[in-house]
């Protein structure tokens, strides 16, 4: 009877000793499991010190790369912008700016010089034979068929000949834009440009005139770089579509052969496509107020990829992404800074730096705040 008792008590204090040990591994396990679990995902970044292709590198598993970050173009990669000494069109980076282009170059130019020739040998001509001592009996010639016939076909087939291409270049730049175009709204205020991409999530990027020594200081060019720019996608059809928040400016930018009217109350739109990557500069192109030559327009075109990086970085969102968050809601037009003093994200009034001919310079604006 003793010595079952005492198996009795051995054996369960053995089953007690056994289930503590079984306790005492199970979470060492658990964490043994997590910890090989966290090292095949996540990125190895315990060590500030290590490079970063090391730092994405997992522990036990595949490398996890993180999409680097949006970097915006350089001067290097500046395409159409006005130069010194200039007397042509800037270069094109649109088809239809290159069919006016060729145009002009190929038709409109040729004619022009050659009709100024033949109007000057004329001229000399006249003055030459029919002075007063080369021609001492005037001729009293009053009709002549055959020189009224050809002075009246021959401006008749220039304008033929001009007509056809120019009404072919009228037709393209007036052609709507697709359905699946991406539609990019343009707001003119005054004195700046906003910009409103209602495909990617509705949300508005403000632009102002980027200061005239920090823009030159980084290699661009003054009274044309902004702060923010009008970001697009390379080789895709746009829908810019114009509207004015105060008074009428105009959307225009020539290496694009772009221009069209931000009209308040009035929603204008045309089709643009880009051919190239590039920074293209514009500027407000109707007389709009005081600051009206310190609103210029600042394009960059990108791959789509990296378009759609910058609306991530942007905070918008992409169509078709799955479950994207609602769209923020919009505080409609600004109020114009003509109406409202200190308009949100207006700029600021312009200073020696950004208006060298008048205006304070950056000391006394300095003082007088």
């Amino acid at each position: 009877m003793n010595l079952g008792e005492f198996a009795r008590k051995r054996l369960h204090l053995l089953t007690l000793l056994a289930a503590a040990l079984v306790f005492a591994q199970a979470p060492q396990a658990a964490l043994g499991q997590s910890a090989s679990q966290a090292d095949l995902a996540s990125p190895n970044v315990a060590d500030d010190t290590a490079p970063i292709a090391a730092a994405a590198e997992a522990t036990g598993g595949e490398s996890v790369v993180q999409e680097p970050a949006f970097e915006y173009y350089g001067p290097d990669m500046i395409k159409g912008m006005p130069h010194s000494g200039e007397i042509g069109f800037q270069p094109q980076f649109t088809p239809t700016g290159k069919f006016a282009l060729g145009m002009h170059n190929a038709i409109l130019l040729p004619m022009m010089a050659g009709i100024s020739l033949l109007v000057l040998g004329l001229l000399l001509w006249v003055v030459v034979r029919y002075n007063r001592r080369a021609n001492t009996v005037p001729s009293r010639t009053s009709h002549n068929t055959l020189i009224e016939v050809i002075w009246t076909l021959v401006p008749v087939l220039i304008l033929v000949v001009i007509a056809v291409p120019s009404i072919t270049l009228l037709a393209r730049q007036y052609e709507s834009p697709a359905d699946d175009a991406v539609t990019i709204k343009a707001t003119g205020y005054q004195w700046y440009w906003g910009f409103t991409y209602p495909d990617y999530g509705g949300f508005e990027v403000i632009s102002n005139m980027k200061d005239e020594g920090q823009a030159l200081a980084e290699g661009f060019p003054p009274q044309l770089e902004a702060d923010n720019r009008m970001v697009v996608p390379v080789g895709t059809e746009l829908r810019i579509q114009t509207t004015g928040a105060d008074v009428i400016h105009s959307f225009g930018v020539p290496s694009l052969w772009f221009k069209l009217d931000a009209v308040p109350g009035r929603l204008n739109e045309r089709r643009l496509v880009i051919e190239e990557p590039g920074i293209y500069y514009g500027q407000c192109m109707e007389l709009c107020g005081a600051r009206h030559a310190y609103m210029p327009l600042t394009i960059e075109a990108r791959p789509r990829a990296e378009f759609e990086a910058w609306i991530r970085a942007q905070g918008g969102t992409l169509p078709g992404a799955g479950d994207e968050p609602a769209a923020p809601e919009l505080p409609g037009l600004q109020e114009p800074e003509s109406s409202v003093e200190g308009a949100p994200g207006a700029g600021a009034a312009p200073t020696q730096d950004t208006a060298p001919a008048g205006g304070a310079t950056t000391a006394e604006a300095a003082a007088a705040t």
